[in-house]
């Protein structure tokens, strides 16, 4: 009970902080998912596109005017925030108004933008579905901002549970759902946009990998398999990319010890996984492959075989169209007529410009290294599919080589890594001696 009532209060906590800023984290792309959710609590298009059109607009404003109120040029001069909102409303309507007058009906998404760009929102229905009931009931600002607030606390708490599940003691859990809130998982979480879903779907994927390993394997893959199915409905790649780094994790875990004839359960046929007390190796063999093991690569292999069959099947844009999107600034110049020889120059060039940022400013690579470290050296079987859902993010990354985007948010689950790991390099001040070598065959 002490330790649920802490994981309340840090939610809280976080979740009160979060009325500091209320308006001004809407992206441009934040209006395609309110609007979507506001068609499907039975708006008209017109209608979708006002309630949309008045959130992000009223949000630029709030933005522009705390900017200007810092401004150690322009703080005296008068608001702009009525400006801005015109500006903003005028260029968006000007939009809206050609498309439905050509007839644009068609979809959830009003005509913000080329009728391909809208496409790849369409094919985002989890977080509009997610978000509907509560602008339905709140109204788009306080719904949208409500919505964000628990989808963020969720994934903290998602962290606690996850670390929880591979025994870590309640002030090591504590503490990775605390570095949740404050790393930028938190405030990345609290954009409106699908970036705080797809964070606690890949923890509850997590969590379910972790209970699987501790022998409740029903429990563990109908987390697992739910996670992904749920990624598919908010961004379908997430879902493959999920996939495949779990498929690796397990390969990495299990084929070196069938190799080497080990234990399924580890060296010396630990306990690991087994609730009776009987070494899990012993139960399966030398050279076997643990159950759960195998279970989290079935289920996993399979989202990697049906996310590109199922997204064929329902006619979602394909990877060449995302490519084109991307090197056409969405849609507003001519297609690529050499697509991938293009991608992968700007590929390489944007790593090359993200490796010399980041090593000016090395904190998030300290963390990477540092959070890798302590999920190896703590959990040297779990670590790899901790490692594996931080892989996620690594890889929405480079399918989107754009050194513009917000605030590094396409690869913000691989501050997962640390968050998870980082906490469990407390185990050696706060854990007693002897249960450190237990827990860390797990």
């Amino acid at each position: 009970m002490r330790a649920r009532a802490w994981v309340l209060l840090l939610a809280a906590g976080f979740a009160l902080l979060q009325f500091a800023s209320v308006t001004g984290r809407a992206t441009p792309d934040t209006k395609n998912y309110v609007a979507y959710a506001l068609a499907l609590g039975g708006a008209s298009p017109r209608e979708a596109a006002a309630g949309a059109i008045d959130h992000y607009c009223g949000s630029r404003a709030a933005t522009a005017e705390r900017k200007q109120g810092v401004d150690v040029v322009r703080f005296r001069a008068p608001s702009p925030a009525a400006r801005v909102t015109e500006e903003c409303r005028r260029k968006l309507w000007r939009k809206v108004d050609r498309g439905l007058a050509e007839g644009r009906t068609d979809g959830h998404i009003p005509p913000f933008a080329s009728e391909r760009f809208q496409r790849i929102f369409e094919v985002r229905p989890g977080y509009p579905v997610l978000l509907a009931p509560f602008v339905a009931v709140f109204g788009v600002v306080w719904g949208v901002w409500l919505a964000s607030v628990l989808i963020a606390a969720t994934g903290g708490v998602l962290a606690f549970l996850v670390l929880r599940a591979v025994r870590a003691p309640t002030p090591v859990a504590l503490t990775g759902q605390a570095l949740y809130y404050v790393l930028p998982c938190g405030a990345t979480a609290m954009r409106p946009m699908t970036e705080g879903v797809l964070l606690a779907l890949t923890l509850a994927a997590l969590w379910g990998c972790a209970l699987a390993m501790e022998g409740r394997l029903r429990a563990g893959m109908s987390l697992v398999g739910g996670a992904l199915a749920a990624l598919f409905t908010v961004k379908h790649s997430q879902a493959l990319f999920l996939g495949v780094c779990l498929v690796g994790a397990c390969a990495v875990v299990a084929l070196p010890r069938a190799r080497r004839g080990e234990p399924a359960g580890g060296r010396g046929g630990e306990p690991v996984g087994g609730r009776s007390g009987e070494p899990v190796g012993e139960r399966a063999g030398r050279g076997a492959v643990e159950p759960w093991v195998r279970a989290v690569g079935a289920v996993s292999a399979c989202a990697v075989v049906c996310t590109p069959v199922l997204a064929g099947l329902l006619r979602y844009p394909a990877a060449t169209e995302s490519l084109q999107d991307l090197l056409t600034d969405h849609y507003t110049h001519p297609d690529r007529a050499r697509l991938w020889p293009e991608f992968l120059r700007l590929e390489s060039a944007f790593w090359l410009e993200w490796g010399r940022r980041q090593l000016a400013q090395p904190l998030f690579l300290a963390a990477l290294a540092g959070g890798a470290w302590g999920a190896a050296r703590q959990r040297p079987v779990f670590g790899w599919f901790v490692i594996a859902g931080a892989c996620t993010g690594i890889l929405n990354q480079a399918g989107h080589p754009d050194i513009t985007i917000w605030g590094d948010r396409l690869i913000v689950v691989a501050w997962l890594l640390p968050v998870l790991g980082l906490p469990l390099l407390l185990e050696r001040v706060t854990a007693p001696r002897g249960s450190l070598d237990v827990v860390r065959a797990s």
